[in-house]
């Protein structure tokens, strides 16, 4: 199993990072990981503005003063509500790329963000530099949606019996090794659109149901198996993917989704696959995406 040694958050230091800050230190303090965080200020609307309002004043290094101080008052609280030392770094830059410098420089295994934004239609959307992160992960990704109140005790992990499947049940084991993990995989039967086209009767098609879920039974019990998690909660359902999790995450009173980030084709590799950015918007726990 993977360890977790370095865990780093990115905070603009609003009340849903240091959400993200605090969960990041129960994580660092229950596997004894070392934690930093770490504040990027984009030079350029400071430029602007100086250019506009205020050509003798260096905003921008005010702005860092203050973001440097209330980093270190973050550090400070994370030290005495859990015990955990944390560094706090604060620096100019593009956000996303001094992110992800910080991720290779110090080797990190684990990246923290808190999900920001609030709409009618869902319950969190993410914020863009989220978005922008989950595109070039170069370690599994955190994105806390709720503050948190005790270690995780009831992992969801989606899996879809590829390679991306047995990592991300490493990962769900290594952030929290107490917690109950239940393993589910959601199936679509393939050609069913045109067997109800061609109107297959409803027996036929509830018996191509039955032997499509048994095949799925038997490949999650064995990728359980091969996980080392044989006495893992095992949950085949079918229908689509994008909300049948969801649906489990709350039946099952879940407070961790592990899911990779792989889309439903080759093609979306490279990027945030539909179903992944679908659980980020609509679950209520917090999601872990690994690589």
């Amino acid at each position: 199993m993977s360890t977790l040694s370095h865990i780093l958050v990115a905070t603009d230091l609003s009340t849903a990072a240091r959400h993200a800050a605090e969960r990041a230190a129960l994580v660092s303090k229950a596997l004894d990981a070392s934690l930093d965080l770490l504040y990027v200020a984009n030079p350029a609307p400071f430029e602007r503005l100086r250019q506009i309002i205020a050509p003798d004043d260096d905003l921008l290094e005010r702005v860092l003063d203050s973001a440097r101080e209330k980093a270190h008052e973050l550090a400070e609280l994370l030290y005495q509500r859990y015990e955990v030392a944390a560094g706090a770094h604060v620096m100019p830059g593009s956000v996303v790329s001094e992110i992800t410098r910080q991720v290779q420089d110090q080797r990190t295994s684990l990246l923290v963000c808190g999900a920001k934004g609030q709409s009618l239609a869902r319950h969190l959307l993410l914020g863009s530099t989220v978005q922008r992160m989950l595109s070039r992960m170069l370690c599994p990704l955190l994105v806390v949606k709720q503050a948190p109140r005790c270690e995780y005790r009831s992992l969801l992990v989606p899996v879809d019996f590829s390679p991306v499947s047995l990592r991300s049940i490493e990962v769900a084991r290594a952030i929290a090794p107490q917690a109950q993990i239940t393993l589910l995989h959601v199936f679509e039967a393939p050609f069913e659109g045109s067997m109800r086209f061609a109107n297959v009767d409803h027996d036929t098609l509830n018996h191509y149901r039955t032997v499509i879920k048994k095949d799925a039974v038997e490949k999650l019990a064995a990728l359980s198996e091969a996980a080392g998690l044989p006495a893992a909660r095992q949950v085949v359902v079918h229908g689509d993917p994008s909300w049948r999790i969801v649906e489990q995450e709350q039946e099952l009173d879940c407070d961790l989704i592990v899911m990779g980030k792989q889309g439903e084709s080759a093609l979306e590799e490279l990027l945030v696959g539909s179903i992944t950015k679908h659980v980020l918007s609509e679950s209520q726990c917090d999601v872990l995406v690994s690589l």
